[in-house]
């Protein structure tokens, strides 16, 4: 699929990611297969997901576009942060690899240029997530085919918010040519719809859809006195 046809294809849609932090419960492969699953019965229209294994899992039994990506630590570039991570994702049957593309230095002393070049090269798209204006800019003159705004509020210097950066949104989404897909703390289905009235092509959603025990915690958050 081209970055064109898949841009049509995810034009106003729901991306779902299906992921799940170390030690929770719920990261097990057969059980992120069945949120894919669960996500798709739903409506969803795309799946993120983590790890080459769980990438090619998902593939195998979802019909939808797959964007993948390789978490490898937990500080730093952590997001699809080599060339070696990216295209064990391209391998695993990603339609996109996700890849963070922020102006901080790569563990490899590689590129994002070179990262673009070698994920395109075996055929599949690439996804940059950054955390501001400028990088977005960026990733697009450098190849990205599509760019998100995950990493806003997780990089030094961005803005802490409890919800998503729609200011982001709405400033990538009318610099760049290239789909600008908005995640990143989207809590509820008006947030979405505020994120693709903003300029968003698509969102993601990961937290408020597929982490029941971040949002057992933040119940029980709610409700308990102090």
């Amino acid at each position: 699929m081209t970055a064109q046809e898949l841009a049509t294809t995810l034009r106003g849609k729901l991306i779902v990611s299906c992921q799940a932090p170390p030690g929770d419960p719920m990261r097990e492969t057969s059980t992120l297969v069945r949120m894919a699953l669960s996500a798709v019965a739903g409506g969803g229209s795309a799946i993120r997901a983590n790890d080459p294994e769980v990438v090619a899992a998902i593939t195998a039994v979802v019909d939808l576009p797959v964007i993948g990506l390789w978490k490898d630590g937990d500080v730093g570039v952590f997001i699809t942060p080599t060339v070696r991570h990216a295209l064990a994702v391209a391998e695993a049957g990603a339609a996109v690899v996700a890849a963070d593309a922020t102006d901080r230095p790569r563990p490899d002393g590689s590129t994002f240029a070179e990262l673009v070049e070698a994920v395109h090269a075996a055929g599949a798209l690439v996804m940059a997530d950054v955390s501001t204006l400028a990088e977005g800019v960026t990733a697009a003159s450098l190849g990205a085919d599509f760019v998100s705004t995950t990493l806003s509020g997780y990089v030094p210097g961005t803005p802490k918010q409890t919800g998503p950066d729609l200011e982001l949104v709405a400033a990538l989404s009318a610099a760049i040519d290239v789909p600008v897909v908005a995640e990143g703390r989207i809590n509820t289905p008006e947030e979405a719809a505020e994120a693709l009235a903003r300029g968003a092509h698509s969102v993601v959603v990961g937290t408020a859809i597929t982490a029941p025990t971040a949002l057992t915690a933040r119940f029980v958050a709610g409700i308990t006195r102090p």
